[in-house]
């Protein structure tokens, strides 16, 4: 394909990208593929081009853009190559007139950059690393090392190895043999901080796919009761063949119900030694993985957001036994989604007692830790370990 047949494929990306993220659609990678799917023409090459002009589009926009031409013109005034490329012939982009709009650039929407940290903000938009977690029940960090020339150890956690971004995990034979899972730092970090242990009775309230509920099981050997409930059916399914896989197979599944969690968790009140509640929540802490993402947050989502992490701990605090822990996590960096929450429901809830000795990485944010990109290379988190009287 020649440069204007690539920029013509981007801007048709950048459209389906931005209605996608407007109404609720698929996220970029998966429409990326889907495009490519039925233009069999295309090359690697051209694959490799165009999705790099699309994701220099989204990383360039903090707010979303009026449509994709407007995102790849935002981009072409700063790159002559690009602009050359809207010539106007056949499968090309129309030449660029001084008078069209385009995006300007920016990290973060308007409305949300005093809400994050400015420090934070040129990290959002590097390129994540890939981390995985190593499954100590069948081996142990060095061995899968060994077999993976390029894995580093992780700067933060025991089972922790890193990889070059792009890397083809799970082609490998450690994945295959069920020795590894992919997982952020800040992800395993989560996880340690919970402090399962064989014997204990263990509930992860919003257990989506699974992947803390994996970790949690590693650390109880295999041994106890680990219950993994979540509201969303399509990715709680997905567990079930990711335990198998790894051996996890005493993990429970409990499909709950918006609204009338009580009447499929009712039998743990007071019965679990830990909660750990990893709820639904902005994603920002993420966005260098997933940079459309920040077209998706509106100042609606993000209250709506915060009432069901209110309701979350509500819930969870009920079923801690005396003695007990809840472990609060948001892959968040907007404080009302993380300390300003746990703040909130300490000031209405009795028993509860934040503990400091969380982990090491991090910054101390009032009754928690944060974790972010760029302060401790992890996805930004905040997290926060109550004990209960």
């Amino acid at each position: 394909m020649r440069p204007g047949g690539r920029a013509q494929a981007a801007i048709e990306l950048l459209d389906e990208i931005i209605v996608a993220a407007r109404d609720g659609g698929a996220a970029a990678d998966t429409l990326i593929a889907r495009y490519f799917k039925t233009r069999r023409y295309a090359g690697s090459k051209d694959r490799r081009a165009i999705r790099d002009l699309v994701y220099r589009a989204i990383r360039r926009a903090g707010d979303p853009p009026a449509h994709g031409r407007a995102a790849l013109i935002g981009l072409a005034r700063e790159d002559s190559e690009l602009a050359a490329a809207f010539d106007g012939s056949p499968h090309t982009p129309a030449p660029i007139t001084d008078d069209e709009v385009s995006t300007r650039p920016g990290v973060l929407p308007r409305w949300l950059a005093k809400r994050i940290d400015r420090s934070e903000h040129a990290a959002l938009l590097e390129r994540a690393p890939l981390d995985i977690r190593v499954n100590s029940r069948k081996t142990d960090r060095d061995a899968v090392a060994a077999m993976l020339p390029d894995a580093v150890p992780t700067p933060h956690v025991p089972n922790g190895l890193r990889l070059p971004e792009g890397s083809a995990v799970e082609a490998t034979q450690p994945w295959l043999d069920g020795l590894i899972e992919i997982q952020d730092e800040g992800s395993q970090l989560i996880a340690l901080a919970a402090r399962a242990r064989p014997g204990m009775t263990v509930l992860d309230l919003c257990a989506g796919a699974g992947g803390k509920t994996l970790a949690l099981a590693d650390a109880m050997g295999g041994e106890g009761r680990l219950i993994a409930s979540d509201t969303n059916r399509a990715r709680l399914s997905r567990l079930p063949p990711r335990a198998q896989r790894v051996d996890a197979g005493f993990i429970e599944s409990r499909l709950l119900d918006p609204g009338r969690e009580a009447n499929v968790l009712g039998d743990l009140e007071e019965q679990c030694d830990v909660v750990l509640v990893d709820a639904p929540c902005s994603g920002t802490g993420t966005w260098r993985r997933n940079p459309e993402a920040r077209w998706r947050l509106t100042p609606d989502r993000l209250a709506k957001l915060t009432e069901t992490q209110s309701g979350l701990l509500d819930i969870a605090a009920q079923l801690v036994k005396p003695g007990g822990a809840l472990v609060y996590a948001v892959c968040s960096l907007i404080e009302e989604e993380g300390a300003g929450q746990i703040a909130a429901f300490l000031a209405r809830s009795i028993g509860f007692t934040p503990e400091r000795d969380i982990f090491t990485p991090g910054r101390y944010l009032g009754p928690g830790k944060l974790l972010s990109p760029a302060h401790d290379g992890t996805d930004g988190f905040f997290v926060a370990r109550l004990r209960r009287a």
